[in-house]
This record gives structure tokens, sequence and C-alpha cells, in this order.
């Protein structure tokens, strides 16, 4: 009895070392947060959920995966299944427009999207759906010359089990983040609250899909270098920015480097000049308790971070709920367009100013 009273005090020491070790730290509980940038901005409503952004600088259009996040967050099932859920378009040229590009698809929650552009023209939409049904599924759309998406087809595989965020490399390869491996009961816990390395990226090479990282902690989104030679995984939980050379042939991603972030990253949107730009959720515990009450603000932040260097610019923060959850920040020419979890419009923001001085803050890469 001595020996298992002993045993049990030792685990609960080690797990409060852990704690103070990995989850506060990773929670942001005690960071200091000013509002930046959030102030010159015009809020866009779009509709529930703008939880991931990517800009067509072609057709100059900003497609917006939109869904009822909240519903499905709180209650699931066929709650979840909003009439207002798709692929939204935004106008660039001002005006701000909105209308919806996706066609009427049945079960469709849209997550993270893609867009692959192919040499030939070709233009196509990747879109991670989490159909109530429970089978995992990328949506694959062609883009037409207005934006309008048509569904090609829908792919699944045992691989892509947990889907958050997806990156297009080829007109039906793409790579895939698997956000947790245990989702709900005393395993999803402990792999939440004690940051458990668990989770993967899956690669699907248009015929079979396959895990090929694994030992991640809280992958989330995902994205490539400009011309392709790298790829960037967001571990929300070790707020990093996971640095890959990928092999073009295989798929094979090999570990570079980790970059450090002042925020726990969410999606990855990458600008033509390679800076990587990274929205997240600075207070994690502020966001779990917007995420059961929309009342609740909860911190929205956004970065520019060099993938050479490790310098950072914290270029937007928003800590009044002007946004809520930032969980996209997608650049095009001198705007930048902020989109959320929960919340149903986008911040579109003027930021010339913010790029012109250039990063303010070193983070060395670990």
């Amino acid at each position: 009895m001595r020996y298992f009273l002993i045993g049990i005090l030792a685990f609960i020491g080690l797990a409060i070392g852990w704690s103070l070790l990995h989850i506060i730290p990773a929670s942001g509980a005690r960071a200091e947060l000013k509002t930046k940038l959030v102030d010159q901005c015009r809020r866009v409503d779009v509709a529930p959920g703008t939880e991931d952004v990517t800009i067509d600088p072609e057709l100059k259009l900003a497609f917006i995966s939109a869904a009822d996040r909240r519903a499905w967050y709180n209650d699931g099932g066929s709650s979840a299944i909003n009439p207002k859920n798709g692929i939204y378009a935004m106008s660039l040229d001002g005006s701000d427009a909105i209308r919806r590009v996706s066609p009427a698809m049945d079960n469709f929650l849209p997550h993270g999207i893609s867009l692959y552009r192919g040499n030939d023209g070709t233009k196509r939409l990747f879109v991670v759906n989490h159909p109530t049904t429970g089978e995992e599924v990328v949506e694959l759309f062609d883009v037409g010359a207005n934006g309008e998406l048509t569904h090609l087809e829908s792919i699944s595989f045992d691989a892509m089990y947990s889907p958050n965020d997806i990156v297009a490399v080829g007109p039906n390869q793409f790579y895939v983040t698997n956000d947790r491996r245990f989702d709900s009961g005393l395993l999803g816990h402990l792999e939440s609250y004690f940051a458990l390395p668990l989770t993967s990226v899956a690669y699907y090479d248009g015929v079979k899909g396959r895990i090929v990282k694994d030992g991640l902690t809280y992958a989330n989104g995902i994205n490539k270098s400009v011309d392709g030679s790298s790829v960037y995984v967001a571990e929300l939980l070790k707020r990093r920015i996971a640095v890959f050379d990928r092999d073009p042939e295989s798929g094979k991603l090999s570990h570079v480097k980790n970059l450090r972030v002042n925020t726990a990253p969410d999606n990855i949107e990458v600008s033509r000049d390679g800076a990587i730009w990274v929205a997240g959720h600075s207070k994690i515990f502020d966001f779990v308790k917007h995420a059961e009450d929309a009342r609740e603000i909860a911190p929205s932040h956004v970065i520019r971070l060099n993938p050479r260097s490790g310098l950072t610019s914290d270029v937007l923060m928003s800590v009044n709920g002007e946004i809520n959850g930032s969980s996209v920040g997608a650049v095009w020419d001198n705007t930048l367009i902020v989109g959320a979890v929960f919340d149903g419009h986008v911040m579109v923001c003027p930021m010339l100013e913010i790029l012109l001085r250039g990063p303010s803050q070193t983070n060395e890469p670990q």
C-alpha cells in the first residue's frame, strides 16, 4: 500500500511538473496583449465560421471556407449542418462583394482549404470536409473562370482520420494534417491537456494515402514554400512551426528545424515573397471559453514569419472582440484578410506600413 501511495504521489508530481513545463506556456495564460492594426480594418460578413482563407491572385478573389463550427463543436450531428455552410468568394477589387461559389452539397462541413494552380492553367480547390456520417473526406473542385466551383471527386483513406488543414502539391496530390489521435474520452483529454505528440501528417499520392510524419503535437495548419521544396506544419500546443524538406517523388518529409512563434498557431498562408503568415490563439483557455459561449472574447493574433531567419513581426492583435479566435491571415498585395474559427465575418486590413517597417522580433530556430 505504501508503495502504491508513493507511486500515486509521484504521478501527481510529474503531472504538475509537466503542466508547468508544457501546458501553462502553451496556453499563453501570462501573455500581455495590446491592440494592433485591427482598428484600421473593416468587417465583412460572410457566414458562420470563416475558418480558412486562401487567395487567387489572378482572379482577384479570396476563397473562404465557412461552416457553423460552434454548433458542431457543442452539439455535433445534424445540428452542425447549417444551410449557409460552403465555400465563398470575396472580391478583392475593393467592393468586398461576397458570393457562395460551392455547389449545393449534402452534409458539407468545410474546414481547411488549398488552391492548386498548375503550369497548364489548371486550378483546383482542395477542401477538407467533415460529413456527419463519420467518414472524413477531401472534396476536390475545379475552379472556373469566375471562381465558381465544380465538384470533381471525394477522396478518403484510412490514414486521414482527423483532418484539419490541407496543402495541394499536384492536381490530385496533397498533404493533410491529423490534429487529434483521440477525439474524446480520457485519452482525448490526456492528449490535449498534456500536449502529447500523437498527431501526424498524411500524404495522398493520387492513388493512395499514408502517414509520412508522426510524433507531432496537435498538427494544425499546413502549407508549402513558394517553390514547393519545403512544407510547414503548425504545432498548436507547442507554439511552433515545424519545417520539413519535401521529396516530390515519394512525398517523404524530412525534419529540418522548428521555428518558435508567440501564439498557438492555427492555419498557415505563404505570401509570394516567401514569408509565412500565421494566425493563432494567444490565450488558449479564452478560446475554449469562446468556443462554448459566443459572448466570451478570444484574442486574435496574426504574425509574419521569415522561414529562413526565424524573424517574426506581430502584425495584428484583436483583444476587444473585433474578431475572435483568429484561424488564418491571408495576404494579397498590401491587404491582410483575417478569418476566425467561429465568427461569421472576416477582417480586411490595409497594412502597407507594417510591411515597410519589417520584422520586429527575433525567434531562434530550435
